[in-house]
């Protein structure tokens, strides 16, 4: 009466969509201007990924990070993982979406991995060194720019060990196996 299966060929398209939303978070962090880091106190300074500020009120003084080799390294590390992903998106839709490809989807894990392996290090630099170098006193609070920096990590992530393992469930995805239920009242 009642069966709970999974569908694969239906989840095939699951993880380029997944890709999709890593590359809209990646952008968001990237692009920014609200910025990744404020001041919790005296809102009196506060920094994206390639600027900081600092003032009140109307009188803002803003100064390019891009004058740090660190923020360089950060920019620079993002926008190499954005591109990573956007290859592998498109590599992804090309190996599931379009036809059934599995010897393409190690290659995209493997690009996805590599823009784990960068972001993390971008978004574990920016803290370290922006506290060494640019905080003179109080409390910083680390916004929801920088957030989606690590959203967009983390989803990666599962998607490149998810890119990983496609190729054992190679008759799931073609529907030429069996469904095998999870549920099944009878």
């Amino acid at each position: 009466m009642f069966r709970c299966g999974i569908a694969y060929p239906r989840c095939r398209w699951i993880l380029p969509l997944l890709l999709l939303f890593a590359i809209i978070f990646d952008i968001i962090a990237i692009a920014a201007t609200s910025g990744w880091v404020e001041d919790e106190d005296a809102k009196s300074h506060y920094a994206n990924m390639w600027t900081h500020w600092r003032g009140r009120n109307e009188d803002w003084i803003g100064k390019s990070l891009m004058e740090y080799s660190w923020a360089q390294a950060v920019a620079a590390l993002m926008i190499i993982g954005l591109i990573l992903l956007i290859i592998a998106f498109i590599v992804s839709c090309v190996a599931l979406c379009c036809t059934l490809n599995l010897s393409l989807t190690p290659v995209v894990g493997g690009l996805v991995i590599l823009t784990v392996i960068l972001q993390i290090i971008a978004l574990i630099i920016y803290p370290v060194k922006f506290n060494e170098v640019l905080i003179f006193e109080g409390h910083y609070d680390y916004t929801w720019a920088y957030g989606f920096g690590w959203g967009a990590t983390i989803l990666a992530m599962g998607c490149g060990i998810l890119f990983c393992c496609l190729p054992r469930y190679e008759d799931e995805l073609s529907g030429l196996a069996k469904t095998k239920y999870i549920y099944s009242s009878a």
